[in-house]
């Protein structure tokens, strides 16, 4: 197999020009009013599931403004009994976490041209939802890369304001599933994949990245299955531009 020159999908040349700017984040918080109406249900849920956890209030927020991954918070939660068991929090969340560098690393082409303090700043607030609605940008031509950063502060917010309401009312409603809350989080991301739809190419990555997820959730423990799922998807669209 002979690698060409061909670049991927939306990569940057570099001379091509990249903006970053308030209006860029003002786009960002824009675009993510829809989603986050998402964002916020299963927030509610993560702060009911706090309190049935044990946590306070202030260590509820603490959790998601400074954690800030909801993926990571509700496995953390699935494991939060008396004693502690720190060390299997911390390496099961690093794992379930561990996508962020693949996501990182298609960002690299663009945030690697901004100043440390436009980078970090922004990769701080990077979450599925900011991230996915970005590339969605990216791959309409839109080079305003301070989008991740609006996006990124109006998920954050949404999401630390859920959990402090959903931990204040959660003696009241102490059973989301019945109002149907915990299909949220589904039903933002499923949002999310018809937004990064751009044609038949993608059928293919998304049918290998879901088929090894599956396999893998049924053959490996904890949550391996999220970064083979994504690792397979990865190389199978990395292929699709080689001959």
């Amino acid at each position: 197999m002979r690698l060409t020159n061909k670049p991927m999908d939306n990569a940057p040349h570099n001379d091509e020009p990249l903006s970053f700017n308030l209006s860029g984040v003002w786009a960002g918080v824009k675009q993510s009013i829809p989603i986050n109406i998402g964002v916020f249900t299963y927030g509610l849920v993560f702060g009911i599931l706090a309190r049935q956890a044990g946590l306070s209030l202030t260590e509820s927020l603490l959790m998601s403004g400074l954690v800030f991954a909801g993926a990571s918070q509700f496995t953390a939660l699935g494991l939060w009994v008396a004693p502690l068991p720190v060390l299997t929090i911390i390496l099961t969340t690093l794992l379930v976490n561990l996508r962020l560098l693949l996501m990182g690393a298609v960002l690299h082409p663009w945030f690697s041209r901004l100043n440390f303090f436009q980078r970090y700043v922004s990769l701080f607030f990077m979450t599925d939802e900011s991230w996915a609605l970005t590339m969605s940008q990216f791959a309409k031509g839109k080079r305003n890369a301070a989008f991740l950063l609006g996006s990124g502060l109006t998920v954050f917010v949404a999401w630390t304001s859920a959990t402090g309401i959903g931990r204040t009312i959660g003696s009241v409603l102490q059973d989301p599933s019945r109002l149907g809350l915990d299909f949220a989080f589904t039903a933002v991301f499923i949002a999310l994949l018809v937004g990064l739809w751009k044609g038949k190419a993608d059928i293919l990555p998304w049918i290998v990245a879901a088929i090894v997820a599956l396999i893998a959730a049924q053959w490996l423990p904890g949550k391996w299955y999220i970064l083979c799922g994504g690792l397979a998807g990865s190389l199978i669209g990395a292929l699709r531009h080689a001959d």
